[in-house]
C-alpha cells in the first residue's frame, strides 16, 4: 500500500489507537467511523492507494461546508487531542483479494507505528441463531487478547464474544494460514459453495483484517453488531458509543456540540437527513 501524506501533516506517534470500518451490511462501521472523525475533529494526514480497492471520489464528508474538497477511496486521519488516528474507507475490495488488502493493511499500520487496532463492522440479523428480544442493541467483539477471541475487560462492559469464532474451524484456520502465508488459495476463503453458518463469519472483511493484524503481531479489537439493510444510523451512533466505553472515554470526551452531543458528518445529512432522537433507543 502507498500513501500520500497532506502537505505539512505526519502520522503522530501520539495517536497509537486506530481505528477502521470493515465493509459489510448496512455500512454500519463506515458511519460510525464518519462520526467519530467528525466528533473529534480528526485531520486528514494521508490518502492510501491500494490497488486492491475499488477507486471512487466524492464531495467533503466533513464539511461544515460542501467547498469540493475531494474524499477517496482510502483516507487517514488523526486526532492528536484523542491521542486516535482512523481510517475511512469508502468503496470495496475488489473479489477475491480481500485477504490480500487485510494483509496490506496490517504492514502499513505497523509501518506508521499504531499498536492497537479496533475493526468497527457489521452483521446479517438474518444470520443470528438467537434473537435479543431486548431494545437495546448487543455489542460483540473479537480480541486478540486470548486465542479464543476473548477478554475479560470487554466481558466487564457487558458485551459478549462472538461464538461463532472458533479458530480451530476449518475455515478460520484457512484464513489463518492464509495470511501467515501458507500454501492455501483464497479462492478458499471466498468460496461459498456449502456455507455453513460459521463459514460466513469467517468469510466478512472483519474477519480477514482481524486474522492479518492478529498474525502481525498488533493488538487488534473488533466491535460488532447484528444490522439489516436500511437506514442504520441509529446502529452507528450506538457503535460509536460503544468504541468510547472500549478507549475508556467518557461521552463528553468525544461528543461535539451536534445534534444528539455527536456532530454529524456533512455527508449524512444529504443522505439520511437529520439524525434521530437517540433518546428514544
Amino acid at each position: 500500500m502507498e500513501f500520500s501524506v497532506v502537505e505539512g501533516e505526519s502520522f503522530s506517534p501520539s495517536c497509537p489507537t486506530l481505528i477502521m470500518p470493515a465493509l459489510s451490511i448496512g455500512n454500519v462501521g463506515q458511519l460510525a467511523v464518519d462520526l467519530l472523525i467528525s466528533s473529534a475533529w480528526a485531520k486528514r494526514v494521508a490518502y492510501l492507494d491500494e490497488p486492491s480497492v475499488l477507486p471512487c471520489a466524492g464531495n467533503d464528508a466533513f464539511g461544515p461546508d460542501a467547498v469540493g474538497d475531494l474524499a477517496l477511496a482510502l483516507e487517514a486521519y488523526e486526532s492528536t487531542s484523542h491521542r486516535l488516528a482512523f481510517i475511512q474507507q469508502r468503496s470495496p475490495v475488489i473479489t477475491g483479494m480481500m485477504v490480500s488488502f487485510a494483509k496490506s493493511v496490517a504492514d502499513f499500520i505497523s509501518s506508521v507505528g499504531k499498536d492497537h487496532i479496533v475493526i468497527l463492522s457489521s452483521l446479517d440479523s438474518g444470520k443470528r441463531r438467537v434473537i435479543d428480544a431486548s431494545s437495546n442493541m448487543q455489542v460483540y467483539y473479537l480480541s486478540s487478547c486470548n486465542e479464543d477471541g476473548s477478554d475479560p475487560e470487554y466481558e466487564k462492559l457487558g458485551w459478549k464474544k462472538l461464538e461463532e469464532y472458533d479458530p480451530s474451524h476449518k475455515r478460520w484456520s484457512c484464513l489463518t494460514g492464509i495470511v501467515e502465508g501458507g500454501d492455501f488459495s483464497e479462492d478458499m476463503v471466498d468460496d461459498t459453495d456449502e456455507m455453513t453458518i460459521n463459514d460466513y463469519y469467517a468469510s466478512l472483511p472483519f474477519a480477514a483484517l482481524f486474522s492479518a493484524c492478529k498474525a502481525k503481531g498488533l493488538k487488534v479489537s473488533c466491535v460488532l453488531c447484528y444490522c439489516s439493510e436500511g437506514d442504520n444510523m441509529p446502529e452507528s451512533f450506538q457503535l460509536a458509543e460503544a468504541v468510547c466505553k472500549l478507549l475508556g472515554y467518557g461521552p463528553e470526551k468525544f461528543h461535539g456540540n451536534g445534534s444528539n452531543g455527536w456532530t454529524v458528518p456533512l455527508s449524512w445529512k444529504s443522505v439520511y437527513g437529520p439524525p434521530p432522537d437517540m433518546s428514544i433507543f
